[in-house]
């Protein structure tokens, strides 16, 4: 417990960008990663002709309980991110090749992130919150995608998208529509809004 009597916060994420926001945002908390297979969970999901906002929050769900479970009393806080384009599911892409590919595939068009974040509390769902912002991609030139990885560098594989909203990935948009915290990964308003109902930033 905290010295005012309120839950001890836990991040169950090893998101450097979730951390981030809020760190940023004034809040106390601790980072405990869950092991989680997340590919399998969304393969089978998928096959299983899913929405991605459900599988979305079927992973956080997850990643909160099974840290939950291990921390009694404790606020847990797991949260997750699908890309969807068009009902096509698009992973974080494992090296700049594939980041390439991938921002060609989305380059003129639409896309969805589907975004959800829960709290867990002695292995119990508490609360939870779902977003889909949708971003469409402008026809950028091949001359600029060139330039944007190289200046970008290894940090975009960070991002389902390989962009990064917050920096040149700006650049890559015509169309933002939604929270921008969700589409860093985490309705942060929605979340402080719940934290000081629980005492856990001032109110």
């Amino acid at each position: 417990m905290t010295k005012n009597n309120a839950p001890s916060l836990i991040l169950a994420s090893s998101s450097t960008v979730r951390r981030t926001l809020l760190e940023n945002a004034g809040v106390s908390f601790q980072v405990i990663p869950a092991n989680v297979d997340e590919d399998a969970i969304k393969q089978s999901m998928f096959a299983d002709n899913a929405k991605a906002i459900d599988a979305a929050l079927v992973l956080a769900n997850l990643k909160a309980v099974r840290v939950s479970n291990q921390t009694p009393d404790a606020l847990v806080i797991g949260a997750d991110q699908i890309l969807d384009m068009d009902g096509v599911w698009v992973d974080k892409p494992p090296d700049m090749d594939h980041a390439r590919s991938h921002l060609l595939k989305l380059r003129g068009r639409s896309h969805e992130l589907a975004t959800a974040v829960s709290i867990f509390r002695n292995g119990q769902q508490i609360w939870h919150h779902l977003e889909s912002p949708k971003l469409i991609m402008r026809d950028f030139s091949d001359e600029f995608l060139d330039r944007y990885l190289e200046e970008t560098g290894d940090q975009l594989l960070n991002s389902v998208g390989a962009y990064q909203l917050e920096r040149h990935g700006v650049q890559l948009f015509s169309t933002i529509e939604g929270d921008f915290f969700s589409i860093l990964g985490l309705p942060l308003l929605a979340v402080l809004h719940f934290l000081r109902d629980h005492n856990l930033v001032q109110s």
